[in-house]
């Protein structure tokens, strides 16, 4: 019998003391991940933070593929996924044929904030992650150029599959040197690594957090590498049964299967 298991109380426990995530774990016996059925591992209380061209050679697909001088950024570049846009591991995406004709992938890692926190220094980063997951940053690349900003294009319901669990800091080990890579249909789109950052995590942090609250269950997509479907020769956009793998090492695979209607 397969069983269905939610994460109401998650970010009651990611906003836990280190000493109480210990004290607040149960003795229930273990159930094989076989029979469960599995959710995204948080349901972020706002919007997920998401950063654009933070690996160098994405930021220079893009600009070929838009005809532009490529001019990076000081500090990186912010926006959001709206947070209905979450959708499960193994989840198949219902994306509406006549929204957009244009669906492309984006393989990322996430990290997952574990502190209420705000001006954090690049140095104390570490000490406000509670954990890193996979994400696929699905975009309608039309609305995007239709809307001339990001926000709409990225924030369609199940357009941010995240998943398949959260991995702690200490089982990561240095998050800058991760394999990052997006299959379709078993064959690889993009691979790079998380040391070809532009911006390192803990920048990402330090820049977002200035002025502003960062909340514990809050997700910071850090960028994706190149092969990105639009900037191919031809494009490459998403058909209707494609199934995606997102392949972050030390965390797995973020499978999905997309239909199209």
């Amino acid at each position: 019998m397969i069983r269905t298991i939610s994460t109401p109380t998650l970010g009651d426990y990611i906003a836990l003391a280190p000493h109480e995530r210990i004290a607040w774990h149960s003795a229930d016996p273990l159930i094989p991940l076989a029979d469960v059925v599995l959710e995204a591992p948080v349901l972020p209380p706002r919007n997920v933070f998401c950063v654009g061209r933070n690996y160098l050679e994405h930021a220079l697909e893009g600009a070929r593929a838009s005809g532009r001088e490529l001019q990076l950024p000081e500090v990186p570049t912010f926006f959001t996924k709206a947070s209905t846009s979450i959708a499960a591991p193994d989840e198949e995406l219902h994306l509406p044929a006549g929204v957009s004709s244009e669906y492309d992938f984006e393989a990322e890692l996430a990290v997952v904030m574990g502190a209420r926190c705000k001006d954090v220094p690049e140095e104390e980063a570490p000490n406000v992650i509670f954990g890193y997951t996979a994400l696929n940053d699905i975009t309608a690349r039309d609305l995007q150029r239709a809307h001339r900003q990001w926000f709409k294009g990225k924030s369609l319901d199940q357009s941010c599959p995240l998943g398949p669990w959260i991995v702690t800091p200490e089982e990561i080990g240095n998050a800058q040197a991760l394999n990052v890579s997006c299959y379709v249909n078993s064959q690889r789109k993009q691979h790079s690594n998380t040391s070809a950052m532009i911006f390192a995590i803990p920048r990402l942090i330090a820049e977002l957090s200035k002025g502003m609250t960062l909340l514990p269950g809050d997700v910071i997509a850090t960028g994706t590498p190149e092969g990105v479907g639009f900037a191919r020769t031809p494009p490459e956009f998403l058909a209707d049964g494609d199934v995606l793998d997102v392949h972050v090492e030390r965390i797995g695979h973020l499978i999905n299967t997309i239909r199209i209607g």
